[in-house]
């Protein structure tokens, strides 16, 4: 089992930008990729991006992609989403999580380890 922890998220204006960060501990090894979502009030958790441990090849939902960046620190087993020109409908709780298989990644049922999530709030 892999734990996650993420943190950084928070309340930022219209524009603004905010890192998530993902600490991933346990049994990382058995890892072999990365994934956000993101949850709003009365929603379905939605696909926001992946990453590949291995390779550090990365996919992005279309409603985030030029604004959102996912990258990894394989020595820290960390993942971090760099969120850029925010807006409101980013607002969400947004969780990090981890899958032993490389394919099927924008579905929540490929991953195996949730972290607890993290609050963005954006103001218009």
């Amino acid at each position: 089992q892999v734990q996650l922890v993420e943190s950084g998220g928070g309340l930022v204006q219209a524009g603004g930008s905010l890192r998530l960060s993902c600490a991933a501990s346990g049994r990382t090894f058995s890892s072999s990729a990365m994934g956000w979502f993101r949850q709003a009030p009365g929603k379905e958790r939605e696909f926001v991006a992946f990453i590949l441990w291995s390779s550090g090849g990365t996919y992005y939902a279309d409603s985030v992609k030029g604004r959102f960046t996912i990258s990894r620190d394989n020595a820290k087993n960390t993942v971090y989403l760099q969120m850029n020109s925010l807006k409101p409908e980013d607002t969400a709780v947004y969780y990090c999580a981890a899958s032993k298989i490389t394919r099927l990644l924008t579905t929540p049922n490929a991953y195996d380890d949730w972290g607890r999530g993290t609050q963005v709030t954006v103001s218009s």
